[in-house]
């Protein structure tokens, strides 16, 4: 009879030893956790393509007027359009990190800048995926990564260091227009001709003074802008981007300076416009 009792407690011992053990194991393997969200992705969207949303999904935007790389949103915009900042945010692993900033705005704040873009939310924006900011005024436009070309509304200033109007008059008006990804002034040359570059130089040696605005492929554009209005040319072995026929252009005294416009005035007012929806299409050959 003893025997038998020692044998149920051994036993019993037994399955508490297992059972300890069993634990232990599944401690020592636990589930794994996923990831937290980076602090800005890449999302796509069945209307807009990839867009940029901070880590709850909600949609970041570019404001047109923001051509200068420093903040126009202000009082009550930024009640309408809040900032977004985040201390070395972490990214989606498509984007590269030299793309993203930080400036101080002028109430002493701090803001996330993307291609030299500040990044703003849409108040009425009110759950992860809405995007009812686009195009707002014609000014607002979804943060995205792979804009070719993006719009600006500035005042024109030119060279000579006159305000210009839309028209080329000396004057104050804020006038849209096209630039690169980065904000860059692009501009047309008034002689060229339909899809034709007729001031580049087969030896490139005036491609410094206004340089061919280059691209690999066209990508993204803002909605505004019919993306069948641009196209590519092959310019002596260099793929030039042209717009509603008229081929892109740098001016090279704007030094890749984002917001500058002093083409506008070089040699004179309307021989190197700005190219916007208004511009007419470029005569045929």
């Amino acid at each position: 009879m003893l025997y038998q009792f020692r044998s149920f407690v051994l036993a019993a011992m037994g399955v508490i030893i297992i059972g300890a053990t069993s634990c232990s194991d599944d401690d020592n393997n636990p589930t794994p956790n996923t990831p937290p969200a980076k602090n800005i992705q890449v999302v796509a969207n069945a209307t807009y393509g990839n867009i940029l949303t901070d880590s709850a999904g909600r949609t970041l935007y570019f404001f047109s007027m923001d051509a200068s790389g420093s903040s126009s949103c202000s009082g009550g915009c930024v009640t309408a359009w809040p900032i977004f900042y985040k201390e070395n945010p972490t990214l989606d692993s498509s984007l590269t990190a030299s793309d993203f900033g930080v400036i101080t705005r002028a109430d002493g704040s701090k803001q996330t800048t993307y291609k030299g873009w500040p990044l703003y939310y849409y108040q009425s924006d009110a759950k992860a995926g809405d995007i009812k900011g686009e195009a707002l005024q014609n000014v607002w436009f979804v943060a995205k990564p792979d804009y070719t070309v993006m719009l600006a509304n500035t005042q024109l200033v030119g060279n000579d260091g006159v305000k210009y109007k839309s028209d080329y008059t000396a004057g104050d008006e804020i006038t849209q227009y096209i630039t690169d990804a980065y904000g860059r002034t692009l501009y047309a040359f008034a002689p060229d001709k339909f899809n034709t570059n007729t001031y580049t130089k087969a030896d490139l040696s005036n491609n410094t003074v206004w340089p061919m605005f280059e691209v690999s492929a066209i990508k993204n554009v803002p909605s505004t802008l019919n993306k069948t209005s641009f196209a590519t040319i092959t310019v002596f072995g260099k793929t030039q981007l042209t717009f509603k026929g008229w081929p892109l252009y740098y001016f090279g005294a704007d030094a890749q300076t984002r917001g500058n416009t002093k083409g506008v005035s070089v040699p004179r007012p309307g021989v190197w416009p700005i190219v916007n929806n208004n511009s007419s299409t470029a005569p045929q050959p």
